[in-house]
């Protein structure tokens, strides 16, 4: 597994803790850092994915909202919602990742964390926001 797989995976993890019990996300990373064995060289990115969730958050669920048809963000599920919201803010805050890096990993992810059902719903979601994000040329590999 790529370091940066493992690091939107913390963060995922991260992100469901703070929804289940409460806490802020900094807070819920904090503690999955500090008390649960990770890859030591995947922090650095899951830290910089929390960082950006906890600071656009409110932008990243406004464009998720956006392109989610007939779909509440409480709708979704827990799992699904928060890969979402990693990959979101990769497609819009982070363009020298390409686009189909973003949503190959968010697939992934899926794969291994929701149902079999979630990777087309992920999928569409994450493509229509990545056709409203001008980035450049999608010619690098990550």
């Amino acid at each position: 597994m790529s370091i940066r797989r493992h690091a939107r995976e913390l963060a995922l993890q991260s992100l469901y803790q703070s929804e289940l019990n409460g806490k802020p996300l900094g807070e819920s990373f904090a503690l999955l850092r500090d008390h649960f064995e990770a890859n030591k060289r995947a922090l650095p990115y899951a830290g910089e994915l929390v960082a950006g969730l906890v600071a656009e958050l409110g932008e990243i669920d406004r464009r998720i909202s956006g392109q989610a048809d007939n779909w509440r963000m409480e709708r979704m599920s827990l799992i699904d919602r928060n890969i979402i919201r990693i990959a979101a803010y990769e497609l819009c805050f982070r363009p020298d990742i390409p686009v189909r890096v973003v949503i190959n990993e968010a697939l992934e992810v899926a794969k291994r964390f929701s149902t079999d059902e979630a990777a087309p719903f992920i999928n569409g979601i994450l493509d229509a926001i990545g056709k409203t994000v001008p980035r450049p040329a999608d010619s690098a590999t990550e």
